[in-house]
């Protein structure tokens, strides 16, 4: 265990001297604040955008506290997946790469331990920047539009964090499998969307998909209930993120051994 805190120091340390301690929360925060402000602000910024006929009348209603914090999550499904993406797509073959990790595991250090260090490692930055972001988009919806229970927000968080801890897992597979970082994120990103599109085009084959616990937190935002599956998806993807992280330890193992 000790040494597996170890690594996990190693870890926060090199996230603090990449500045992704810095650069991951602002963009998340940035994310949470766009959304209720602009809908608030919206017939504002239209009635001064000139070009409107003169004595026109423009009439937007802003929506509900609850439909702003579903078009938040909106925002951290593309934008915010992007970013998760990009930060850690090198997380581990940038290692292997320069032969930092083979340094690494000449010391008796297990290759799960160095994995599992890793998944808590981004899963820590990640938890936080999505928990600050989710907190000032509550904060701004509930000062700017309107009340939103505190059930359906937490509910909703835990929900949208496992979308996360998914997207997260998968890169992390990739980085262990693969060489090279635009590669790393190109395929992440295709997998990730191609879920997200199958579960819009095809949702009677796709009812137990991860990508649908992105659903999953929007209806409970609006409704306060989950949908049917709910149990089954949340199965599903904790079981691939089991996967994910348990491929990782193999496939990594098997590329230092082939050195």
């Amino acid at each position: 265990m000790k040494q597996w805190f170890v690594l996990y120091q190693k870890e926060m340390l090199e996230y603090w001297r990449t500045s992704k301690w810095l650069w991951v929360p602002i963009v998340f925060i940035l994310l949470g604040v766009m959304n209720p402000i602009t809908s608030y602000y919206m017939p504002e910024i239209l009635k001064n955008a000139g070009g409107l006929p003169e004595g026109a009348i423009i009439e937007i209603p802003i929506p509900a506290g609850n439909e702003v914090m579903v078009q938040a999550l909106s925002q951290y499904g593309t934008v915010g997946v992007l970013i998760l993406v990009l930060a850690f797509m090198g997380i581990v073959s940038a290692e292997c790469n320069s032969g930092a990790a083979s340094m690494i595991f000449v010391k008796p250090v297990r290759y799960s331990s160095y994995i599992t260090a890793k998944w808590a490692a981004m899963m820590t930055l990640c938890t936080i920047s999505f928990a600050l972001g989710y907190l000032f988009t509550w904060y701004y919806t509930e000062m700017l539009i309107s009340p939103v229970d505190e059930l359906r927000i937490l509910w909703s968080f835990m929900t949208y964090w496992i979308w996360l801890a998914f997207v997260l897992s998968l890169t992390l597979f990739f980085s262990s499998w693969l060489k090279s970082s635009g590669a790393i994120a190109f395929i992440s990103l295709l997998c990730i969307l191609g879920l997200s599109a199958a579960s819009s085009l095809l949702p009677r084959f796709t009812k137990w998909s991860p990508s649908r616990l992105s659903d999953q937190a929007g209806h409970y935002l609006l409704s306060g209930e989950t949908l049917p599956e709910g149990f089954a998806v949340f199965l599903v993807a904790g079981l691939l993120i089991v996967g994910f992280v348990t491929f990782s330890v193999y496939v990594l193992k098997k590329r230092e051994m082939s050195h």
